[in-house]
């Protein structure tokens, strides 16, 4: 694995170096010693599968707060996604930054969301599947979400009418 810093501390783009024969490929999507050397969390305690039908349709932004804080780590496994996270941290050089990354099911790259940021992602296509580890449980009482389109981050979403949930439809705005 290549692993790319980001603007962002502590956010990392992933590259994945695949091994390719007649047979198809093969790749290396974890190892707790390179993520151990790169100061990143290795201790995931769930897998999760998220797959959206609709183009456009937009997950997010969500995040946990009090304890229940997690890590990401995100790829694309089919389709292709705009990947958007933002830093919350309130100490940090990058509060309030985002970065948007492009993850698809050809380009083979994850990226790293720390603890303390807010995470969301759209579908550039149809039946897209993500597959992400989490460094901590779903905790439902310190599950927090802003706004996709908050004007505090000026997050650019190539669309303006997305597929949400009626639950990241109502989230408020960001409170710095």
């Amino acid at each position: 694995m290549i692993f790319h810093p980001t603007k962002l501390e502590g956010a990392f783009i992933i590259e994945l170096k695949p091994f390719k024969d007649h047979r198809g490929l093969f790749a290396r999507t974890f190892c707790a010693r390179e993520f151990e050397e790169h100061g990143l969390k290795t201790n995931m305690v769930q897998t999760n599968l998220s797959i959206s039908f609709p183009r456009h349709t937009l997950r997010g932004m969500h995040y946990q707060v009090e304890g229940a804080e997690e890590a990401k780590l995100v790829r694309c496994i089919k389709g292709k996604i705009l990947d958007v996270i933002i830093d919350l941290r309130k100490g940090s050089d990058t509060f309030g930054q985002h970065i948007v990354v492009e993850l698809t099911d050809a380009n083979h790259k994850m990226i790293y969301v720390p603890e303390g940021f807010a995470h969301g992602i759209l579908t550039l296509e149809e039946d897209c599947h993500l597959s992400y580890q989490v460094s901590n449980f779903y905790t439902p009482g310190k599950e927090r979400g802003i706004r996709w389109n908050d004007p505090f981050f000026g997050i650019e979403w190539p669309t303006s009418n997305p597929v949400l949930s009626d639950k990241d439809r109502d989230l408020p705005d960001f409170e710095p």
